[in-house]
């Protein structure tokens, strides 16, 4: 009778052990997914930083006066190479957003220049990279919601706050890069 018992007991703690183990390795592919998302942003994000100033020469010749939309974009892809952290990163990525849409809407009143073809090159360059940033951002989102998930209900719960893991922030767009830049002569 003891042997049974015993032998339930030993099942029970091998049972929970390996549902520990589980939970675990889980928490963890899913934090280097977020952290492989988020490498994946940033490659995109420099990947852009660096068509810039390609762009920017390209885009001098004819916009002559035009010198603070040059200024700003210049200013917003030194920020984002420059940034350290995530955050940083972020709000680099956000001033850079905003400058190249005044630029590219500035550049709509320049036919020669939307007719020149290192132009469209880059124009073309820069919208792949942008659909690239904007299904990182996603991939992102999606890995932080599925890893909250996770660490929010139960039993992730219970093992999330026993391996000391936290909930992660979602990557979130603040309303003033929303918005169609307006341009006055």
């Amino acid at each position: 009778m003891w042997i049974w018992i015993l032998f339930i007991l030993i099942i029970i703690v091998v049972l929970l052990i390996l549902i520990y183990v589980g939970y675990y390795n889980r928490i963890i592919r899913m934090e280097n997914r977020i952290d492989n998302s988020w490498a994946q942003i940033d490659v995109q994000l420099r990947r852009r930083a660096e068509l810039i100033p390609n762009l920017m020469e390209t885009v001098k010749g004819y916009m002559k006066h035009e010198k603070e939309v040059l200024e700003n974009v210049t200013k917003a892809r030194t920020a984002l190479m420059s940034a350290k952290t995530p955050q940083e990163n972020i709000d680099a990525d956000n001033m850079l957003t905003g400058a190249l849409k005044t630029l590219f809407a500035v550049a709509e009143n320049y036919p020669d220049l939307k007719a020149n073809q290192n132009f469209l090159n880059l124009q073309d360059e820069l919208t792949n990279t942008e659909n690239k940033i904007a299904y990182s951002r996603q991939h992102f989102n999606d890995s932080v919601l599925a890893f909250n998930n996770t660490i929010e209900t139960f039993p992730g719960l219970w093992f999330a706050k026993r391996m000391g893991r936290k909930t992660r922030e979602m990557l979130q767009i603040p309303e003033a890069t929303k918005e169609v830049p307006q341009v006055k002569f």
